[in-house]
């Protein structure tokens, strides 16, 4: 193990501090020791990592993974969510805790940090905001901060009830913890399949409505007013929700959002014929709410871009539509995505884009270190290649599941190499 790397020849962009363009990097120790104009760090370093025709950015990070461990390991462990995070560009990710037991405890929060899981990157839990994600208590929000927990959730169940969010939203305000939420009224979505409209009729499938998931923003965004609590609404999918988080934080609401690739990639007519790869919570959504996200993601309304990464075994999947769970992987496509779709075709800045998968997403989860390369940071760098075509194929994937809807997807932009703590632990 190398414990200085020099990083040279590459186009460095950190948005954290303005920074885009030629640059050389120096590692050292785990950390950023330097970084200066090409050619002019002096240094001796161990290892030499050649960046040329590269782009060179802070470790990417991913708020929202099911890594499924503990208890689901046919589905996923850490060991095999954190690699495919590592080939997908991602240093560190944030573990969701609807997993068997539900990590509402910091005994359970401990053991997805120890080191005999083998994470291959940075793995911060998100904490259940109730216990067993019941929506009735809360969890001791201090004493799973105090293990490691960097948020809480209740996420794959929202916070139902108005007074058990109110005061979630209060709690967490006096630790400066996010409350994630997964937006859906449950009341309005029983049974529901896909989005609501044509084409779930046209299919026979219950769909689920819109204001299934803007009503709870709204009513999450008056809560937040009043508590001056963090709110951050995962996965959001529509127009309405993303028109009211905007108006909100015009009004200086602490209120944040994300948006996942699948999202702004596809509509609800994609699904084609039942094909369960297509199915997720929340649904595809049609082309006007997907023209919302990707106007949001380009105008600086959505803050950050995640997965979602939900990996179930082929059996899980291989069910009629409306049996099969909701949820795919996403880990080793998302960077593929994003050029393709936001920065080729869309016309968004790499600078945007970079700013999208770093430098807010640490911002929301409070990660010191990191989303920069400023010295002193820790030392996570993704490296890729913006002009790489590459078709993906999610047989390759080195995640225990293989449930994408991706799979032989042409893409353009592909990942040379992750290093988490200044060791390189992915490269092409």
């Amino acid at each position: 193990m190398s414990d200085t790397l020099l990083i040279h020849g590459g186009h460095v962009i950190d948005p954290a501090r303005n920074l885009d363009g030629p640059h050389d990097v120096f590692l050292h120790d785990g950390r950023v020791a330097e970084i200066a104009a090409s050619g002019r760090i002096t240094s001796k370093a161990t290892e030499k990592f050649d960046a040329r025709g590269l782009i060179v950015v802070p470790g990417l990070i991913d708020i929202h993974v099911h890594l499924r461990e503990p208890g689901q390991s046919q589905k996923e462990t850490i060991a095999t969510g954190t690699m495919a995070a590592a080939a997908g560009g991602f240093t560190s990710v944030c573990a969701m805790p609807n997993t068997n037991p539900i990590n509402d405890t910091p005994a359970i929060t401990r053991w997805m940090q120890d080191p005999e899981r083998e994470a291959h990157v940075n793995v911060f839990p998100i904490a259940a905001a109730t216990q067993a994600s019941m929506g009735e208590s809360l969890t001791n929000f201090g004493r799973l901060r105090r293990a490691g927990a960097v948020a809480v959730t209740d996420d794959g169940k929202p916070i139902l009830g108005d007074e058990i969010m109110r005061n979630a939203l209060a709690a967490a305000a006096e630790l400066n913890l996010p409350v994630v939420q997964h937006a859906e009224d449950t009341r309005m979505t029983v049974d529901a399949a896909m989005h609501a409209g044509p084409y779930a009729f046209r299919l026979g499938l219950r769909g689920w409505p819109t204001e299934a998931e803007s009503s709870i923003v709204q009513r999450d965004i008056r809560l937040a007013k009043e508590t001056g609590g963090h709110l951050h609404v995962a996965h959001l999918s529509t127009g309405a929700a993303l028109s009211a988080v905007a108006a909100a934080r015009r009004e200086g609401v602490h209120v944040t959002c994300e948006v996942t690739p699948h999202h702004f990639a596809l509509i609800d007519e994609d699904i084609g014929e039942y094909n369960t790869n297509f199915k997720m919570n929340p649904p595809l959504r049609p082309a006007e709410d997907r023209a919302a996200l990707l106007a949001g993601l380009l105008d600086g309304s959505v803050d950050c871009i995640a997965t979602d990464h939900a990996p179930h075994a082929h059996h899980e999947k291989n069910v009629e539509f409306d049996r099969a769970p909701f949820g795919i992987t996403g880990l080793e496509s998302a960077l593929g995505l994003c050029i393709s779709l936001l920065h080729v075709k869309h016309k968004m800045p790499l600078n945007r884009l970079v700013e999208l998968l770093t430098t807010n997403p640490a911002k929301v989860m409070g990660l010191a270190g990191r989303g920069t390369l400023a010295p002193g940071s820790h030392a996570d760098v993704t490296i890729f290649d913006p002009a790489k075509k590459w078709t993906y194929r999610a047989a390759d994937s080195l995640s225990k599941s293989k449930n994408s809807p991706f799979d032989g997807w042409k893409m353009q932009g592909r990942v040379a190499a992750t290093i988490v703590s200044g060791v390189v632990k992915f490269r092409q």
